[in-house]
């Protein structure tokens, strides 16, 4: 389990030079100056450069192997209010202290996650923090020859790069649906945007808790891999509406999609919980100010920006955590939209 480190220097850049069939003093042009080689040159070195999981120390021209006191973040939004939440604890753990933050969006792209990989620990930086578990196995090879330290964040897994700091998306998918099932209610859909791996964990739990109950229908789910937003909520559950009248609660993949829902039964004039209830993820601030109020899984992201930067500053400093990985958990926030009928 776990990192295993690779010397510094195991790959030369002449190595490179050699499988691409350029001279060494080519393949560093292409690190520096890519657009002054060839389009075919280009492609030969950086073919060769990830066959051998070569990543370049470019700081290391200028600093002579001394690291930077630079934190790398890769987040895949800037906009969603969810790592908007996570910043806000990475930044405040690290504010006063000699470290300074490099912000990079992936925009749920695991390719550009790679890239972005590649260009960070060129750089040296002193330590990164990821988003999730589901990278390639390419950035998972880059990441397990970084020589700093690494945290992955917003979920758990079994097998670390290094360290992580999150819960799991599928029992918060389990509890949410167990919710739903001791309130009374039976006919209970889904609703997802996006459709990311953490996406699709709740929504297995989801699968799981229902086939349980032998309760499973697929034609209570609706999914898109357009983007999250509270249009595409209202759409969602028109469309199942229109498959599934019965249908008599819903849960959404998160809260954006939860709120289109509700507005949605406020155009078509249906009683919440009474006629439908409903459930969201991510409890953001809005839920409780909603009428009626709506039910949310609440997950701990301001406290996971801050401990991950805190886990990353103690372990650059030579304070590894006993355990690498922290589970944070989830809560279900019962609110109005899912009390019981009639009650």
């Amino acid at each position: 389990m776990g990192r295993k480190r690779t010397k510094p220097g195991k790959i030369r850049l002449a190595e490179v030079a050699r499988l691409a069939g350029v001279s060494p003093i080519t393949a560093s042009r292409f690190f520096r100056t890519p657009e002054a080689l060839s389009v075919a040159k280009r492609v030969r070195v950086e073919s060769a450069a990830k066959e051998l999981g070569y990543v370049p120390n470019l700081a290391a021209r200028a600093l002579a192997s001394q690291r930077t006191e630079v934190i790398g973040v890769l987040i895949p939004s800037l906009t969603n209010n969810v790592f908007a939440d996570v910043l806000r604890g990475i930044y405040d753990a690290l504010d006063g202290s000699r470290y300074s933050i490099q912000l990079a969006n992936t925009r749920y792209s695991i390719l550009q996650e790679e890239k972005l990989l590649r260009l960070f620990l060129a750089q040296k930086p002193a330590g990164l923090i990821v988003t999730g578990i589901d990278q390639t196995a390419e950035s998972r090879s880059i990441m397990e020859s970084a020589d700093c330290p690494i945290v992955q964040i917003m979920e758990i897994g079994s097998n670390p790069i290094d360290m992580m700091i999150g819960f799991s998306h599928y029992e918060a998918g389990r509890a949410a649906i167990s919710h739903l099932l001791a309130q009374g209610f039976g006919r209970i859909g889904f609703l997802g945007a996006r459709m990311d791996p953490r996406v699709q964990r709740r929504f297995e739990g989801y699968q799981a808790t229902l086939k349980q109950a032998a309760l499973l229908d697929p034609r209570l789910v609706v999914t898109t891999t357009l983007p999250s937003s509270v249009k595409i909520g209202g759409a969602l559950l028109a469309d199942l509406l229109s498959k599934a009248p019965d249908v008599d609660a819903v849960f959404c993949a998160n809260d954006d999609v939860a709120l289109g829902v509700l507005f949605e039964c406020q155009r078509r004039r249906i009683a919440v919980p009474d006629q439908l209830a409903i459930v969201g993820f991510n409890d953001l601030e809005f839920m409780e100010a909603t009428v009626p109020t709506l039910t949310s899984v609440r997950t701990n992201r301001y406290e996971m920006g801050r401990d991950a930067a805190v886990m990353l500053v103690e372990s650059i400093e030579g304070r590894r955590p006993q355990e690498p990985i922290v589970d944070l958990g989830f809560k279900v926030m019962e609110r109005q939209s899912s009390w019981p009928r009639g009650s």
